[in-house]
């Protein structure tokens, strides 16, 4: 199956050359191609370039995209959509007052999601969960990290990376799969924390390395979660079974975590609310990757990462949505990009260039997806007519997506 994309107003990240990310002052560059074509055999990018150079060919279908903007579909690293029902009531009480720290205090937050899903079976979880997935692809999202975590039990998280895999069988968006099982402490060992660390090392890790559930071990590192002791302690675990961290970090605090992530060369740090000069230091000449979830701050009224600090020292920088039932219940990367714009004082260019080549890169991607490369998937967002690709943080409220590809087939 050949596909020809025709009369593209302009085409976004453009690679001839692949990079898999980009960081500082090159965050502000953005390669596209005007007035531009682009080829798909069968799932993969073939060629692309200006239409006056489009080859004679053959095709099977042409899409005539004039006035329309053409980019690579989002890459969201950092997602935890396998829950199971909501946490509305949480979301009324801090309108009323309460603190995330406080409503997680009392048995909600994070253990609430736990009690819920563990009362729900594998087939329900599933079901819901396929229907946010199934919502942000239509979005424009062709790369999904998922993470385990309000299990917090062996049953339970095991069949939370159960249903990632079911996803990941089933849908052809690219998934992968994040244990967290170091998410909260359980209420039952509240008073023996060594005692769940060790269930999580010794009984929760064997099991989801011998079964292949997960890539990537994610620990919260936070006051009042996991210190950066028993962070460190999981990580190690978790790189003897195979599975490459991914922390939360300094999400309100900062006590050590990204120095930690550093320290055992972290695929990404996530969160960074809070950060101070020694945080964005100790990430320099690294391969870890900051990831900011500003849509997080918008709902829990935090501050925003400091983008503009951590690009200024030369980092790169992803954006993802932290997709959850607690504190990100949506999964619109579009959203994302607008709000980093916005309120993190990003420009178009540094904003998605996080959301696609950089996303790619904090979830281990950045081979297949991510850019507008020869060789690469063809996951691609194809816009309505638009003034031109500024207009898609400009029109925050706006669905200004008209389709989506994935793996070179548009959505239905």
């Amino acid at each position: 199956m050949t596909t020809l994309i025709i009369n593209i107003k302009e085409l976004l990240q453009v690679r001839e050359t692949p990079v898999s990310k980009v960081s500082g002052p090159e965050m502000a560059i953005l390669p596209t191609i005007k007035n531009a074509f682009l080829i798909i055999k069968n799932n993969l990018i073939s060629d692309f370039g200006a239409m006056e150079n489009l080859p004679e060919i053959k095709v099977d279908k042409i899409i005539d995209a004039k006035g329309r903007v053409v980019l690579p579909a989002w890459c969201d690293s950092h997602t935890h959509i396998v829950y199971a029902g909501n946490r509305e009531q949480e979301f009324v009480d801090r309108i009323n007052g309460f603190t995330y720290e406080e409503i997680a205090n009392r048995g909600g937050g994070i253990l609430n999601s736990a009690k819920i899903l563990n009362e729900t079976s594998e087939e329900e979880i599933y079901e819901q969960s396929k229907v946010r997935l199934e919502e942000v692809m239509h979005l424009g999202t062709g790369a999904v990290e998922i993470k385990s975590g309000y299990g917090l039990t062996i049953e339970g998280e095991l069949k939370m990376l159960r249903v990632i895999k079911k996803l990941s069988q089933n849908y052809p968006v690219a998934i992968k799969a994040t244990f967290l099982g170091a998410h909260a402490f359980p209420s039952y060992y509240k008073e023996n924390k060594a005692g769940y660390i060790d269930e999580i090392i010794n009984k929760m890790l064997p099991e989801i390395a011998e079964n292949k559930l997960a890539e990537y071990i994610d620990i919260f590192c936070e006051s009042g979660y996991f210190s950066v002791a028993e962070t460190e302690k999981i990580m190690q675990a978790g790189i003897d079974f195979g599975l490459k961290p991914k922390i939360h970090v300094n999400q309100f605090n900062s006590i050590g975590g990204i120095q930690a992530g550093v320290k055992f060369k972290a695929l990404s740090v996530d969160h960074l609310e809070i950060m101070n000069p020694e945080d964005i230091e100790a990430l320099k000449n690294t391969e870890t990757m900051p990831v900011a979830l500003p849509s997080c701050s918008y709902f829990l009224s935090i501050p925003y990462a400091p983008a503009r600090e951590i690009i200024n020292a030369g980092l790169p920088i992803t954006l993802a949505t932290d997709f959850n039932p607690g504190s990100t219940p949506s999964g619109n990367m579009n959203f994302v990009v607008a709000t980093a714009c916005i309120k993190m004082k990003m420009t178009p260019e540094e904003a998605i260039n996080a959301a696609t080549i950089n996303g790619a890169y904090a979830m281990g991607v950045s081979e297949t997806h991510g850019s507008i490369t020869k060789g690469k998937k063809a996951n691609l967002i194809i816009t309505k007519p638009i003034s031109s690709y500024y207009q898609i943080p400009y029109a925050f409220g706006s669905n200004l997506i008209e389709s989506v590809l994935i793996e070179g087939k548009t959505l239905t």
